[in-house]
């Protein structure tokens, strides 16, 4: 008896969980108005305030050049480029100067001194000497639209934001059958469901192409040093202090990026992100909000690794529980509960990487689709990997960074030979 209510409470609780995911994957594409109102504003050619671009890199020589030189070609009269390097590392240093030389009215150079590097603490570093009244961030591979700071000048001021988060897409879909999972990640988090956070006034902000007006971002003490999940962490200490927050996702503006290059890279990284989380959650700043259905989406979101982990754990044990032990029938058939959801998220997955393909003029081929639907079994079970392994390493208080190194798989072969 015992065992048939330990299977029917499970399925059930997989059920609502992977319903919860496939409505909030799904936000944005409820109707065509809430769709249109997702993306950027038309500007009004007014450019009235001004940027510091941080961009943290570190053994990033291979990918930096190349994104600084694509914000310079910034169509934005007024900013400023801060490449954030570490004492230690001079190859990226050399790029960084090489940069700065060919235009010191707009790139500087800051030196990261800390013995131990991350990213917040690069950030922290450079944040004294942002000159702009917004401070933006890249990543060193970053590939940004020419408009887009001409966007997000125009968004502050028609809507009263303290914070303003971009896009961020991966493009390189067809290098390997995870990354085309990834890519498809990345286009329902930042198309979809950080729009509903940000509705809801709750948001884990992205790791870049946020934008926090300078005196705001001072006022909250910039970045939490000690967390792997900085971005995720700002977000929330802003939402707790009521800061408004306006999410834009407009193909065309979008931030490009590269898919980890290896499934051991993706495996660390997706560690870190799950076990920042964790530490977000253990901080309990979210407690502050002010709504019980905000604290509430607050701590589902951030106990996600704690569900993933559960997840990957316990739907083998349920269903070879369901075959081979002596269960009613009708106990068995729940069991198949998550698969419902899981069928509707593979048609709804499918639809997406469609619409990904048309959004941003990829050839997506039979192959592909055959590639999502066969390989969503294993990227699932690298997910659940992961954050048993964030659960595994907060628990042993082991929060040393891995740093996922970037080669340039998303840039086309005109951005290479420039």
């Amino acid at each position: 008896m015992l065992t048939a209510a330990f299977i029917v409470v499970v399925s059930l609780a997989l059920f609502w969980m992977a319903a919860f995911t496939l409505w909030w994957q799904m936000h944005a594409w409820r109707t065509p108005e809430v769709l249109a109102a997702t993306r950027f504003r038309r500007p009004d050619g007014e450019a009235q305030l001004s940027f510091s671009l941080l961009v943290p890199a570190r053994h990033e020589q291979a990918v930096l050049e190349h994104t600084v030189a694509r914000l310079l070609r910034s169509a934005h009269s007024d900013y400023e480029i801060l490449v954030i390097v570490g004492h230690d590392d001079p190859e990226t240093a050399e790029v960084a100067e090489r940069a700065a030389a060919r235009a010191p009215e707009r790139v500087r150079v800051i030196t990261d001194t800390h013995e131990k590097k991350n990213k917040p603490k690069a950030l922290n570093t450079a944040l004294p000497h942002c000159r702009g009244d917004v401070v933006g961030v890249f990543d060193a591979e970053d590939q940004v639209h020419p408009e887009l700071l001409a966007h997000v000048d125009h968004a502050f001021r028609t809507t009263a934001a303290d914070v303003v988060q971009g896009g961020v897409q991966l493009i390189n879909f067809h290098s390997s059958w995870y990354s085309l999972r990834n890519c498809l990640e990345y286009f329902f988090w930042f198309r979809s469901r950080l729009h509903l956070h940000a509705q809801k006034g709750f948001i884990p902000l992205g790791g870049n192409t946020v934008f926090v007006r300078t005196d705001v971002l001072r006022q909250a003490g910039g970045w939490d040093q000690d967390c792997l999940a900085e971005d995720c962490d700002l977000g929330v200490r802003l939402s707790s202090e009521g800061r408004k927050v306006v999410v834009a996702y407009d193909p065309r503006m979008v931030t490009r990026e590269e898919t980890p290059g290896t499934l051991l890279a993706l495996l660390k990284q997706r560690t870190r992100w799950n076990q920042g989380f964790l530490q977000v959650y253990r901080k309990r700043d979210w407690r502050r909000l002010p709504g019980l259905g905000q604290r509430m989406l607050a701590r589902y979101t951030l106990m996600t690794p704690f569900l993933q982990a559960f997840s990957g754990v316990i739907i083998p044990v349920n269903v070879l529980a369901a075959i081979f032990l002596d269960v009613p029938v009708g106990v068995a058939v729940f069991t198949f509960l998550p698969l419902l959801t899981a069928t509707v998220t593979v048609v709804f997955e499918v639809v997406g990487l469609h619409d990904f393909g048309v959004q941003y003029g990829l050839r997506v081929r039979f192959v592909h689709y055959l590639k999502l639907i066969l390989g969503g079994p294993f990227y699932q079970v690298l997910l659940a990997g992961a954050a048993v392994r964030a659960v595994w390493r907060e628990q042993r208080g082991r929060n040393e960074w891995e740093l996922t190194r970037h080669v340039g798989a998303h840039l086309g072969r005109e951005d290479v030979l420039r």
